[in-house]
């Protein structure tokens, strides 16, 4: 298999089990982020849908995918994720299946954000829930954001690319 260089290169899981490409997530702007809900950082639902609802008339998007690898904080099936995620926080961004990140069941998708955009001293791992990713418009990495950072604080970056 030859090397992926861009997001359109993936397919990801949609909540019900429909495998869909990304190619169509190529020409917008992306943050892909790790959720679960009841996580510490879980309040970052907020700022990400306000993110969404800021720039999606520019071809920006929101792109979370549920995981239950750090603390099983997103125990939820699909249905249970959806509920929760738009009744707490009024969540309209998409949200796929639930994926691991880290680990040898890691999804490609991950595997390759990871490899493109390495974490604090060349590490590979997703440390935590809500680490983000900003994929430009051409379908490459641009930057890996740690759960501590705040998607307001992501704002500028999001602007730059749009």
């Amino acid at each position: 298999m030859s090397q992926a260089h861009t997001i359109a290169d993936f397919s990801a899981k949609l909540p019900n089990g429909e495998e869909v490409s990304l190619a169509d997530k190529e020409g917008k702007v992306l943050l892909v982020v790790n959720t679960a809900s009841r996580c510490g950082f879980t309040p970052q639902y907020d700022g990400l849908e306000a993110l969404y609802r800021k720039f999606k008339d520019q071809d920006f998007e929101v792109v979370a995918f549920p995981c239950n690898q750090f603390g099983a904080q997103e125990p939820g099936n699909a249905e249970e994720i959806a509920n929760f995620c738009k009744l707490t926080y009024d969540v309209t961004f998409p949200l796929m299946a639930k994926v691991d990140v880290n680990g040898d069941d890691a999804t490609p998708l991950y595997q390759w954000m990871k490899s493109e955009a390495p974490g604090l001293m060349g590490s590979k791992s997703i440390k935590w829930n809500f680490t983000k990713f900003l994929i430009d418009r051409k379908g490459k990495v641009v930057r890996r954001y740690a759960p501590t950072d705040k998607p307001e604080s992501i704002e500028k970056d999001i602007a730059k690319l749009l």
